[in-house]
């Protein structure tokens, strides 16, 4: 490749990076605009300048997903010698080549989870524990490390900084670390924190260590610097030596994992500690439409987590959706039913992606995808039905059914099993494992909750059901629709994104309480809508269950986002066209999505043929009782009510129908269009 193709077809700002061969240089480079292109031409123009010698560079990201991103390029670009690595791959490598040289001994053996260790410290303390909180610990364990505090400072550090272990104290905390660095110590291994801690251990103590590390690497570049902990930064410090050859890019806006021990001021201070930071902003988005692109700039507006203003660079698109449905079930139906349409037409299922806050939130979204026959697959989890505590608790909810037989309280009999998992119907306040699993039993209450409207008292019939959806969602498939939280979704892009769930209490989450964790919130949802390129659909849901309260709101982050009057709010169509804003029988304005739906007051009366409605009903329980299904399943009460308003005459008309799309069409139509025609 010839030196000035290096430099052909970046934009002026991507071309300043890679131009900018000494450092020090700070890049913020929004999302989509092309980060990874700018600073892997800057490496490559300083080889091919002979700037920099390929060996002497160390490119440094977080994921080993990325760092195979940046050799691959690097090799395209002729400069196949420079050294791509994730910190901790940097460190162990160091780690390995001079432990033994100066220790005289192997180097301790690195444990690939902490949990079997953690319990051993927990057992010596006499400390109850579960498999979810030894989750919890040692993930507290690793922010304590990264973020430079010792099992002595512990107690002291963590209230300050707001840190909660769900059922356990600072004190005790403190306690069990202490007792995890004993064992761990005894038993001849070292964690992945430890790679770090020994690397800079050898370097601030080892003149000769660390003055051949330097001779090996001159010049420097680390990715995603917003994420950089402070062990993190020590290390790198150590690896510089004083000196400055250093480039960082990251974007403070997409700052999620400060929870993990992140922190962007190390990014934002960047021209602070070095004295001629050349500093460039990289604002051209190459990825979304610039309806994406308003929405992302509007979300950070006026924030403290407004980074750079992104500048569309992709032709007009459509617009950005923002939907309310009355539950779960049917923002869940909803999507599928679009998911379903998206792949009729054409866009590959691998070019679409679900996203949602926590890992629970997946199984509605599984169920309405499995249901249309759209394969999907899970990034960052296990399916729903495939977690531990899921699989545990309907094993203990079919011994229950055996032992006492079909109860007279469905809820109470799911409940008062589920409460010997750790079940409560508040949530722990505390983020994490404990938090994680409570959802997941949280889920199959809400379920429970659903299925006893039209089964009650029949709990074998429930488990009996939660076993077909299990089944149901275990088809092995290559390739999918994509289900993530927002967080695994970080680095990601696809054609199509949907962000759901996006409600108070979701988003921001509940134990987000402080002015700092709310802001990380906005900016995790900031992630999300960044990741679609064409379309982006943005919803949420008002009860969590068929038939509930609808109480939820949306979320505060879509203040100024979504439109506030009621005639330009975007919300899924009745029959075809724009739901009706205006009762139809009093004339009154309409409050709720679900009088929206059906287009007039819930106090007014009903303008579909009741008579008709109540033989839906009774041949909706009918197939839904020989599928073993619950009702809403089949037809939801407001897609019945539609259907005996507008009186469908034909598959066509059918379709129309808000609820119901092909596959219900297929299933259903034939029944239900002669039981129109018959009455």
């Amino acid at each position: 490749m010839l030196r000035r193709d290096l430099l052909d077809g970046l934009d002026p700002e991507q071309r300043r990076v890679a131009e900018a061969l000494r450092g020090p240089v700070q890049v913020l480079a929004g999302a989509g605009t092309g980060k990874t292109r700018a600073i892997t031409h800057r490496i490559a123009h300083g080889v091919a300048e002979g700037v920099y010698q390929p060996t002497e560079v160390l490119a440094v990201t977080f994921t080993t997903r990325a760092a195979g991103e940046m050799r691959t390029r690097l090799r395209d670009l002729g400069a196949p010698g420079v050294q791509a690595r994730t910190f901790h791959a940097a460190a162990l490598r160091q780690l390995r080549y001079f432990w033994p040289a100066i220790h005289g001994t192997e180097l301790p053996q690195l444990t690939e989870s902490k949990l079997g260790l953690m319990a051993q410290a927990v057992r010596r303390l006499r400390i109850g524990s579960d498999q979810g909180m030894l989750r919890d610990l040692a993930s507290e364990i690793e922010w304590a490390k990264v973020s430079n505090v010792s099992p002595d400072d512990y107690a002291t550090v963590a209230p300050r900084r707001g840190r909660e272990v769900n059922g356990a104290d600072a004190t005790t905390v403190a306690h069990v670390y202490g007792s995890y660095e004993e064992v761990k110590r005894g038993a001849g291994r070292m964690d992945m924190e430890d790679v770090l801690l020994l690397t800079a251990g050898l370097l601030a103590e080892d003149e000769r260590v660390a003055a051949q590390v330097r001779r090996q690497y001159k010049f420097f570049v680390v990715d995603e610097f917003q994420d950089v902990s402070p062990l993190q930064s020590t290390l790198l410090d150590l690896w510089l030596g004083g000196r400055d050859e250093i480039c960082v890019v990251g974007d403070p806006a997409q700052t999620i994992y400060s929870f993990a021990g992140a922190d962007a001021d190390f990014l934002r201070r960047f021209p602070q500690r070095f004295e001629g930071t050349t500093k460039v902003e990289l604002v051209r988005n190459y990825r979304s439409t610039p309806e994406v692109v308003a929405a992302a700039n509007g979300l950070l507006a006026g924030t403290s987590s407004r980074g750079v203003d992104l500048r569309a660079q992709r032709p007009s698109g459509a617009s950005v959706r923002y939907l309310e449905y009355d539950d779960e079930v049917a923002e869940a139906e909803a999507v599928a039913a679009e998911i379903a349409k998206l792949v009729a037409d054409g866009t590959p299922v691998s070019e679409i992606a679900v996203l949602f806050r926590i890992n629970a939130q997946s199984e509605a979204f599984e169920d309405a995808l499995a249901a249309r026959n759209v394969p999907y697959v899970i990034r960052g989890a296990a399916r729903f039905f495939d977690r531990q505590e899921v699989r545990q608790a309907i094993t203990l909810l079919r011994g229950t059914a055996r032992a006492e037989g079909d109860p007279d309280d469905l809820v109470g009999a799911v409940t008062g099993t589920l409460a010997g998992l750790g079940w409560s119907p508040e949530p722990p306040t505390a983020r994490g494992a404990a938090r994680d699993r409570w959802e997941s039993l949280q889920a199959l209450v809400s379920q429970a909750e659903a299925y006893a409207v039209d089964h009650p008292g029949r709990l074998g019939d429930f488990v009996d059901d939660l076993d077909r959806r299990a089944s149901e969602q275990h088809a092995p498939v290559a390739g999918g629709v994509t289900l993530a939280t927002m967080h695994a979704a970080k680095g990601l892009e696809w054609d199509a994104v949907f962000v759901c769930g996006v409600q108070e209490g979701s988003l921001p989450i509940t134990f987000a309480k402080t002015p700092t964790e709310i802001e990380e919130e906005r900016r995790l949802l900031y992630v999300g809508l960044t990741r679609a390129r064409l379309h982006l659909r943005v919803s949420w849901a008002a009860a969590r269950n068929p038939g509930q309260r609808r109480s939820r709101k949306p979320s505060r982050f879509l203040d100024g986002l979504r439109p506030e009057s009621s005639s330009s709010f975007n919300r899924p169509s009745v029959t075809g066209v724009r739901r009706a804003q205006h009762c139809r029988t009093c004339g009154k304005p309409l409050s709720s999505a679900g009088e929206r739906k059906t287009g007039r007051c819930d106090g007014c009366p009903a303008a579909y043929d009741e008579a008709l409605f109540d033989r839906l009903k009774e041949w909706r329980l009918e197939r839904a009782s020989e599928a073993k299904v619950p009702a809403y399943v089949v037809f939801t009460d407001k897609t019945l009510e539609l259907i005996a308003e507008h009186r469908p005459d034909g598959p066509g008309a059918l379709l129309r129908i808000a609820g119901i799309g092909a596959k219900k069409a297929e299933q259903y139509g034939e029944d239900v269009l002669a039981i129109v025609s018959g009455s």
